[in-house]
């Protein structure tokens, strides 16, 4: 059996640990930076060991997955990697740049443990950690047979910790820009009085967007994720600059991302298409954003 502990037990965090219990595998203990009451109402429903720092909560656990914010990943580890031991695997499931990932690597493998750039390529709901990933690292092909048994719907990319970061990375420009783009193209609509017509020609030119339900989806995305994903969209920037390429569309995808997360809207994303974005143009200008 498999004791696996949680560094950040947000979003992610708690959807592994429902699915993972399903498979035979223990959930010991999690740390999150953020200590409330929901957070601790989160671990004990859940009957995990709230733990008062990452060390506390590796203790004794086979696996340990860091699942914080963008960030955040890189500060996890740094405090995680003392109190590591040989042998304990680290899957680091954030979204951050191969040279990020790489840094982290080196940190956890001085200490005798095995790092895993694990990339998570969909939405963790419904399917918790049989979500498709992919991974990285020097263990990973050892670890699949595990990694299978315990129901990961994974694919190694490589034995280079960074390789799988780098397919999340270059892809998300294009998720989350997709987002930025229908979000400020609906909204630039809506405020030049000609919502229907626009909507009405983007359907005829793309009818398999979706619409508009996709367009309804990016909105629900961009405003209860913008600022988690923000971070995302500065770690994919980094990657385009390492690679001497110009990482300025992800700045503004990011700048976009960021600026509908801080509306704290999250309440405007359902109902029509037209409402949704009249709503959330309203919130925008009253908070002083262009829309």
């Amino acid at each position: 059996m498999t004791t696996i502990a949680f560094i950040g037990f947000g979003e992610a965090g708690r959807a592994f640990t429902d699915t993972l219990r399903d498979k035979g595998a223990t959930v010991s203990a999690a740390y999150d930076r953020i200590d409330s009451p929901n957070m601790a109402a989160a671990m004990s429903d859940r009957s995990v060991r709230q733990a008062g720092d990452p060390g506390a909560a590796a203790e004794g656990a086979d696996w340990i997955v860091s699942a914080v914010t963008a960030d955040q990943s890189f500060i996890a580890i740094e405090t995680l990697a003392p109190h590591l031991v040989q042998g304990q695997v680290v899957f680091d499931i954030n979204s951050v740049s191969p040279d990020r990932k790489r840094a982290s690597a080196e940190l956890v493998e001085a200490r005798g443990a095995h790092y895993i750039d694990m990339a998570v390529m969909a939405p963790v709901h419904p399917r918790g950690h049989a979500t498709p990933t992919l991974v990285a690292g020097g263990q990973a092909a050892a670890l699949t047979e595990t990694l299978c048994d315990l129901g990961f719907a994974h694919e190694v990319v490589s034995d280079a910790a960074g390789d799988a970061t780098a397919v999340k990375m270059v892809r998300s420009l294009f998720v989350k820009g997709l987002e930025a783009i229908t979000v400020e193209t609906l909204l630039a609509a809506e405020a030049s009085g000609c919502f229907a017509r626009v909507l009405a020609s983007l359907e005829k030119s793309h009818p398999s967007f979706g619409w508009p339900d996709q367009a309804v989806y990016n909105f629900e995305r961009t405003l209860r994720h913008g600022t988690r994903r923000a971070a995302e969209m500065d770690e994919s920037a980094s990657t385009l600059s390492a690679l001497g390429l110009n990482g300025g569309l992800a700045a503004e995808v990011a700048r976009i991302q960021r600026m509908m997360g801080a509306l704290d809207a999250a309440d405007l994303a359902e109902g029509d298409l037209s409402e949704v974005a009249r709503a959330v143009a309203a919130r925008r200008l009253t908070a002083g954003g262009d829309a």
